[in-house]
C-alpha cells in the first residue's frame, strides 16, 4: 500500500513548486519532506520529481501519482457524504468558480435560499474567467464552475448546458436599433467598442468571429470588469457583446438594449456548469448543482428571447 504522508507529500512539492514553499505550507521539516519522498521514490523503484530551474516539477511517474492521490481523495470524499446522507445528514463543503456575468444571478436569490436551506453546507465562490475557471477544475482547486462558451475540454463533465447567445448590448434609442435584422461586425464602425479581456469567453468568441470574418476590432475599452462594460454602454459612450441574461435587469429598466448577432457561433453559445470528469461528486456539491440549475436563470432555461 503507498504511504500516504509521502503521497501528500509529493503532491505538495508538486503543487508547489519546491520543497522549501512544500515545507512551509505543511508545516514540517524540509529535510524530512525530502526523505518521505526518497523513501517512496525507492519503494517504487522510479524517480517522482526533479529539479527544475531552482524548483521540482514532477516526472510522468510522480503525475501519474499525483492524479491517483486525487482521485482516491476524491472518491473517499464522495462515499462519506454519501454516508452522511444515510443519516439524514446533508453537510460539507462547496468551492465554486464563477465568472463576473453569472453573478448577479446567482446572489438574486439562488444563493441565499442554498445557504438558508442547507445550513451545514459551507459555500466558497472564487471569481474567474473562463480559461482560469477550468484551470482551476483541473487542479482540483474546485469542485464545481460556472462557465460562459468554454471551449471543448476532455476533461470537463458538463451537468447542466443551456443556450445563451451572445448578443450586442446597446443603449436605448442607439442608431443600430433603427436597424431590423441581425447584425454583423461591419455595422460597428464607428461606434466605440468595449470588450472583455482575451481570459474571458465573451472576447474569445468575438475573437473567433473577427477572425472568420477578417475584421480587425478596436476596442476603445478593455476590462476584466463585466459592470464595468455595463455601465460604459449605460452612460452612453459605447457598446459590447454580452448575453442577455447578464444584463436582464437593466433591459427591464430601459436602460439597455440587447441586439441579435447573425453569427451562428455567437447564437451558439452557451453557459455551462461543469466538474472535474471521472470525479464522484459530493453529496453536498450534487446538491448544489440541482439548486442552482432550479434558481439561476442562466440554467433553468434558454436565453428569454430564444423562448418567445
Amino acid at each position: 500500500m503507498l504511504n500516504q504522508r509521502a503521497l501528500t507529500y509529493l503532491n505538495e512539492v508538486i503543487r508547489r513548486g519546491s520543497l522549501r514553499r512544500a515545507a512551509a505550507y505543511l508545516d514540517v521539516d524540509a529535510s524530512a519532506l525530502s526523505r518521505h519522498i526518497k523513501t517512496l521514490e525507492e519503494e517504487l523503484g522510479i524517480q517522482l520529481c526533479e529539479r527544475h530551474g531552482g524548483g521540482m516539477r514532477a516526472t510522468q511517474a510522480g503525475q501519474l501519482l499525483v492524479q491517483h492521490f486525487h482521485a482516491q481523495r476524491a472518491q473517499e470524499e464522495a462515499v462519506l457524504s454519501q454516508l452522511m446522507e444515510m443519516q439524514g445528514l446533508t453537510r460539507g463543503d462547496v468551492r465554486i468558480a464563477v465568472g463576473e456575468g453569472f453573478i448577479a444571478d446567482l446572489i438574486a436569490a439562488p444563493l441565499g435560499v442554498f445557504m438558508s436551506t442547507f445550513k451545514d453546507i459551507n459555500v466558497e465562490i472564487r471569481m474567474a474567467g473562463v480559461n482560469e475557471a477550468m484551470s482551476l477544475v483541473k487542479e482540483r482547486e474546485v469542485d464545481l464552475a460556472l462557465l460562459y462558451a468554454p471551449p471543448v475540454s476532455p476533461y470537463l463533465w458538463s451537468h447542466v448546458e443551456t443556450r445563451q447567445p451572445l448578443d450586442l448590448i446597446v443603449p436605448p434609442n442607439h442608431p443600430l436599433c433603427q436597424l431590423k435584422r441581425p447584425l454583423g461586425l461591419g455595422d460597428l464602425d464607428g461606434f466605440p467598442l468595449g470588450l472583455m479581456g482575451n481570459p474571458f469567453g465573451m472576447r474569445q468568441m468575438v475573437n473567433m468571429v473577427a477572425h472568420q470574418e477578417r475584421i480587425h476590432l478596436e476596442a476603445r475599452l478593455s476590462t476584466n470588469s463585466v459592470a464595468v462594460l455595463k455601465n460604459f454602454v449605460r452612460s452612453g459612450i459605447g457598446v459590447t457583446f454580452m448575453p442577455e441574461l447578464t444584463v436582464t435587469d437593466e433591459i427591464q429598466r430601459g436602460e439597455i438594449r440587447a441586439l441579435p448577432m447573425k453569427y451562428p457561433v455567437l447564437n451558439g453559445a452557451r453557459a455551462q456548469i461543469v466538474s472535474l470528469k471521472g470525479q464522484d461528486l459530493t453529496v453536498a456539491a450534487s446538491t448544489c448543482v440541482a439548486h442552482l440549475q432550479n434558481g439561476m436563470r442562466f440554467f433553468s432555461a434558454d436565453a428569454p428571447r430564444l423562448l418567445q
